[in-house]
């Protein structure tokens, strides 16, 4: 049959291939630099800590969680997560993840528009990405079901409506993350680039997220117009 022959996955390769090369360079450059401590001698814990308390946020905990690289927010629970290796460790690695959390506790009590908008349409493009592709090409190979095909086109587009909101929303909170640990103390004037180099590397992950997703949804459309 027609789709046997379908080559519009060439469309989505460049973007497989850039998240490939982004969490590459993720792992080597946390590497590189969780083996280079701060003078200042702070965990990631102490820091993210410290900065909450200086913005008044007392009630926000830091506390660790298992797994590597498993650093995170939780705007429902109101906590910051962080890996051991950034809990613990007192590399420019581990301060810059951990001040980039806290940059995104800092968005959540401000009611930064962006990360608002983001948690309001999680739980549809959660659903999106889960069921566009099951629906769409159930509407591809039945034809008295191709309904279906629009369907999916229009769930995964929240999910890369999601992936697009994310991309300011990282950089906002790498760029506070930097401004907080300069501004405080935290980081050396020698050691800002090297963190900023951790953060950058970060953001590629997200953008090669978004660049799939729009490539998939390109491809999703194609298909569309060809089956009709």
């Amino acid at each position: 049959m027609w789709f046997y022959y379908d080559t519009t996955w060439i469309i989505v390769l460049p973007a497989l291939l850039l998240t490939v090369w982004a969490q590459s360079r993720v792992q080597s450059t946390y590497h590189r630099y969780a083996r280079v401590y701060a003078r200042s001698g702070m965990t990631g814990a102490q820091v993210a800590r410290r900065l909450l308390d200086e913005a008044g946020l007392y009630d926000i905990p830091v506390q660790q969680t298992p797994g590597y690289l498993t650093d995170h927010f939780d705007p429902k629970s109101r906590v910051i997560r962080l890996s051991p290796g950034v809990y613990q460790g007192s590399s420019l690695a581990a301060l810059g993840i951990a001040a980039h959390e806290t940059g995104h506790a800092l968005q959540h009590a401000e009611g930064y528009i962006p990360l608002a908008f983001r948690n309001n349409i999680f739980p549809i493009a959660h659903i999106g990405s889960q069921l566009a592709f099951p629906l769409f090409f159930m509407g591809l190979f039945f034809g008295s079901l191709q309904g279906l095909m629009t369907v999916g086109i229009f769930l995964f587009t929240f999910a890369v409506l999601f992936q697009l909101v994310t991309l300011p929303v990282e950089f906002n909170a790498s760029s506070r993350a930097i401004a907080l640990l300069s501004e405080s103390g935290y980081l050396a004037s020698n050691e800002i680039q090297p963190t900023k180099e951790v953060l950058n590397a970060a953001a590629l992950t997200y953008l090669a997220a978004a660049a799939v997703s729009i490539t998939q949804l390109i491809r999703l459309l194609i298909l569309r117009d060809r089956r009709r």
